[in-house]
């Protein structure tokens, strides 16, 4: 049984460096649970964040709040919101709100 849980939130794309074994792994783990390698890595810091007691302590202090970031985080464009047109259903007419990511 997997130990880890996927589900989708809002994300942003950044670059770490990993050991050729840990990258395969990743993978591996990702076929097992039929994920992908970016939901594995995700999944698997939360779970380690959640169960350290230390970091968890160390989150309530002020120092946890002026940690300089050391993440590459690449900078995408902001999606749009775009309207998609009405359609009438039984008299009543709906429309629905979906983000566009600009290539």
């Amino acid at each position: 049984m997997p130990l880890l849980e996927v589900t989708q939130t809002r994300q942003i794309s950044a670059s770490i460096r990993l050991t050729d074994t840990t990258a395969t792994q990743v993978d591996q783990y990702a076929a097992f649970i039929r994920a992908t390698a970016d939901d594995v890595v995700e999944q698997a810091l939360s779970y380690v964040f959640s169960k350290d007691r230390d970091f968890q302590d160390f989150l309530k202090t002020a120092s946890a709040r002026h940690v300089p970031s050391t993440l590459r985080i690449r900078k995408a464009p902001a999606p749009e919101l775009v309207e998609q047109p009405r359609k009438a259903v039984s008299g009543v007419e709906t429309g629905e709100v979906v983000r566009v990511q600009k290539a």
